[in-house]
């Protein structure tokens, strides 16, 4: 049996699976609502299935004009070939770009008008038949390069609705959509539920490097999220089995374990050389046990480092991907290696094992669920996530699954925004001059919304008018009154206070908003401010009279401070002129003769 059989084989085994052991199974296609706006005579909502790659919108929605082209209609060819644009004029609804099914992948047409300038793509089906989820082709170096780089939504529509949008634009009327993806995610309550059904194997093509880098990407946002108590996360694994006509085979044995009951395709299709299904089985199988004893511990969130790890220490391009290099980074981790292996069972048992034959069970679909056959695939709030595996995109879908005003700060990062503020500011108001705005970004869309500013809250309704409000208003754009600077000084109109009104400051008059002019208040015999040039007569006279006091009071304290300096002077020397005549007499100097006193002089006049 060659590989291509081979391969066929394998992936029929999944079908088996569901369908013998189980007796219901069944694909749920996931939609999201399609509403036409106008004309008026096909008003109303329609289903459109997402399409499995690009980005939808979750948890928000989109208005856009449709547009079917007179050439190029299955979208196969690139568009600027035939000298078509998409691109929407400043001020217009955004493209939505209709296109007829056949002749290419869908993910090629979406790509081609992506590349034109077109906002999202509607695909109009060529039977009758019910919605199928548009998947992306198998891999090629070709298809890779564009699938990887779609990043707007698609939607398939179902034959007739497609005929009747064709009828309309035909006629001239202009057809407005609304694709709306707020319900494709349910959001009951504060947590979100979800499952990332994956392979351990990195030698399947673009999808496994896709998966990779997105577990890479994404832990430290699921991290976050899982030990805040905001999410519940579980990972899956895909597993076969070989059918019993098989199981003895030299293929079954090397490519399953538990005698066929767990089976997985061989990584390289080649089963002469190389690494084996059953290595990736046993890996899958390691890692769900990893989980469970990560979980007991009521550490769950240490699976995302144990799987980053073990892709970036262990690939199998390296020859690495064994289970020396797997107990390497679970004793790093710090995990519990004994409890891995009981967790892990016998794989040569010829009985079930638990933990592998549960999630087989778990890959039937169970209430609005359906079966996993896409792998990888992501489920939201027991619902199957379409689009690109890509961080951004994904915690917008997380996110859309909380209740409103219950979303944790992660989803409110730049990482989920969806940038309708860059467009016209998002028809919110703004403030040009502070260059503040009321538009912000969230996973569900933009919201008009009053800011608060350095602690200054903003009041209004956020489209029109928003006005900054209550204490420190002052400080932003001077509350949004009149200033000026003068002479040196700078005057206000704003009071810091909870009424927000501006009042013109004492000496000017105005509507405190947009002038106050200064009061002559001379003119108007009325007290004059610093600010005023003019002097009155009668204060110059106060003045004056003020200046004459002060003349005289200086003049008083100078001249009994000269009189007192004299009489100290005259005092102190007659002071020391007696001292000296004392001393004399009691202890004449040889060398100074005797000095003449008032004491002698009065014995000799007797």
């Amino acid at each position: 049996m060659g590989k291509s059989s081979w391969k066929l084989l394998f992936l029929g085994f999944m079908f088996l699976s569901l369908n013998v052991r189980n007796s219901v199974s069944r694909f749920v296609v996931e939609k999201n609502s399609l509403m036409v706006t106008s004309p008026e005579k096909i008003k109303g909502s329609h289903d459109s299935a997402i399409g499995n790659f690009g980005i939808p919108q979750y948890g928000g929605s989109m208005a856009g004009s449709v547009v079917y082209p007179k050439e190029n209609r299955k979208g196969c060819k690139g568009f600027d070939e035939f000298g078509i644009s998409f691109h929407s004029k400043p001020g217009a609804l955004p493209t939505f770009v209709l296109v007829d099914r056949g002749d290419c992948f869908f993910a090629l047409k979406v790509w081609n008008a992506q590349k034109a300038g077109a906002s999202a793509v509607l695909v109009a089906d060529n039977i009758d038949e019910a919605l199928i989820t548009m998947d992306t082709p198998e891999e090629d170096s070709s298809s890779a390069k564009y699938i990887e780089n779609i990043t707007i939504p698609s939607a398939l529509i179902d034959k007739g609705f497609g005929e009747t949008l064709k009828k309309e634009l035909s006629g001239g009327e202009m057809v407005n959509v609304n694709l709306d993806w707020r319900e494709a995610v349910p959001h009951p309550d504060d947590r979100v539920e979800y499952e990332l059904w994956t392979n351990s194997n990195d030698e399947c093509g673009v999808k496994c490097d896709m998966l990779m880098h997105f577990v890479k990407d994404f832990r430290g946002a699921a991290q976050i999220l899982e030990k805040g108590g905001y999410t519940q996360f579980t990972p899956h694994y895909i597993t076969w089995y070989c059918p019993q006509t098989f199981t003895l085979s030299r293929q079954c044995k090397s490519q399953c374990i538990n005698h066929g009951r767990y089976c997985a395709p061989d990584p390289e299709q080649d089963f002469s050389s190389g690494y084996e299904g059953k290595d990736v089985v046993l890996e899958n199988l390691r890692q769900l046990c990893v989980f469970r004893v990560a979980n007991e511990s009521r550490k769950p969130w240490v699976w995302w480092d144990y799987v980053t790890d073990f892709q970036i220490r262990c690939p199998m391009k390296e020859k690495k991907y064994n289970k020396d290099c797997a107990d390497s980074v679970i004793k790093s981790l710090g995990l519990d290696g004994q409890k891995i292996e009981k967790c892990m069972g016998d794989e040569h048992a010829d009985s079930d094992n638990p933990v592998l034959k549960e999630e087989q069970d778990a890959q039937v679909g169970k209430g609005s669920r359906g079966d996993v056959t896409i792998l990888p695939t992501l489920v939201v709030n027991n619902r199957q996530y379409r689009g690109k595996l890509e961080k951004g995109a994904v915690l917008k879908a997380i996110c859309s699954g909380f209740e409103e005003t219950t979303e944790p700060a992660v989803c409110l990062s730049g990482d989920v925004e969806t940038n309708e503020c860059l467009d016209n500011n998002g028809g919110c108001w703004k403030d040009t001059v502070a260059n503040i705005t009321a538009c912000k970004d969230t996973f569900r869309g933009r919201v008009c919304e009053c800011p608060v500013v350095d602690g200054v809250q903003f009041k209004g309704d956020g489209y029109s008018h928003c006005e900054v409000s209550g204490p420190g208003k002052c400080k932003i754009n001077n509350g949004g009154c009149w200033h000026e600077s003068k002479d040196g000084h700078t005057y206000s109109a704003c009071l810091d206070s909870e009424d927000g009104k501006c009042q013109c400051p004492q000496g000017f008059r105005g509507d405190g908003i947009k002038n106050c002019q200064d009061v002559d208040e001379c003119k108007e015999k009325k007290a004059c401010q610093d600010h005023d040039t003019c002097i009155s007569k009668e204060a110059r006279e106060v003045r004056s009279a003020w200046a004459a006091v002060w003349v005289i009071m200086i003049g008083l304290a100078l001249a009994g401070g000269g009189a007192y300096l004299v009489y100290k002077y005259k005092l102190r020397r007659y002071m020391d002129s007696e001292i000296r005549a004392i001393m004399a007499q009691y202890m004449p100097l040889d060398s100074q003769s005797e000095v003449p006193n008032h004491t002698n002089d009065e014995h000799e006049r007797a």
